[in-house]
């Protein structure tokens, strides 16, 4: 059976799913997104993904024409369309069909659309061995310019520096804020671990506010751990006993290497696989999700 992909109410076949070109979404990154997880049954944290690009669109002045308990509802309906329990969900919204000028004025409707299927995870050994990562050239925008705190469609940034770490084969690439302090990875947020205690950057250097970053910050309080959101240096990144990336694709990933410097013992750490075990503790429990039946 083909896919079945939401579009403004409607539900259509994956060959048949099209929006004009004339998009702003498509013609300028005019838009805002979610990427959400659903595992066994449940959307993971439906409601808190939702605030976020409910946050987004009001930021960029974009009206969506649905409530949030209808959006939510047009999730579950697309997943249950396509008998799904345990998938990824990219959920779009556009300013759009306008002209080819730049007024957002001329965009008289978003578009919804609501992309529902299985998720191609990293095989289990990539977890166990970590990745390799460099720090990008690539800034991340200035907070007063598109601040990475709006999960927009403008990704330039983000590709960017995932082409220099392709480019010279490393497996991601970790940015810096406009001041040069560590700020995130290209689509995941970023903790080091130093002397017992768990460090990320704050969100207002330009960093996405991350749902999984959120529910690692409560695992970890919750196991004793200290956690403190502060500014992070490239020789404080270089020196951490552990690092690792989170991110609702990836979930918790360990990063060993960091632009040809070894990290703590070279393996993953042992907070690192303590956040691991427990995030999945996490996602499995149905009080932290949405049921689709």
């Amino acid at each position: 059976m083909e896919p079945l992909v939401y579009i403004n109410g409607e539900l259509v076949p994956k060959s048949e799913a099209k929006i004009s070109v004339f998009d702003h979404g498509f013609l300028y990154g005019d838009g805002v997104f979610e990427g959400i997880r659903a595992y066994n049954g449940y959307v993971f944290k439906l409601y808190e993904h939702l605030d976020r690009l409910y946050a987004s669109a009001h930021t960029i002045m974009l009206t969506i024409p649905m409530k949030k308990e209808e959006m939510a509802e047009a999730v579950i309906k697309t997943l249950r369309a396509n008998s799904l329990r345990n998938a990824y969900v990219r959920l779009v919204v556009t300013r759009g069909e306008g002209d080819l000028g730049l007024d957002p004025r001329k965009c008289k409707k978003p578009n919804i659309i609501i992309i529902a299927g299985e998720l191609s995870v990293l095989p289990k050994e990539v977890y166990e061995r970590g990745v390799r990562a460099l720090i990008s050239w690539v800034r991340r925008d200035r907070i007063d310019a598109t601040s990475h705190e709006v999960k927009s469609l403008n990704y330039l940034n983000s590709i960017l520096a995932k082409l220099e770490a392709n480019n010279v084969n490393f497996d991601e690439a970790i940015i810096l804020s406009s001041d040069g302090y560590v700020c995130e990875g290209t689509a995941e947020n970023i903790f080091i671990v130093k002397k017992g205690e768990l460090l990320t950057p704050p969100t207002y250097t330009g960093a996405l506010p991350g749902i999984t970053r959120q529910v690692v910050m409560e695992i970890a309080t919750n196991n004793g751990i200290k956690v403190i959101e502060r500014l992070l240096t490239v020789h404080e990144l270089f020196n951490a006993d552990e690092v690792f990336f989170t991110g609702t694709g990836v979930e918790i990933i360990p990063v060993v290497e960091i632009s040809g410097r070894k990290i703590g013992s070279g393996k993953p750490g042992e907070i690192t696989n303590i956040i691991i075990e427990e995030f999945r503790k996490y996602v499995s429990d149905p009080r932290n999700g949405t049921p689709i039946y």
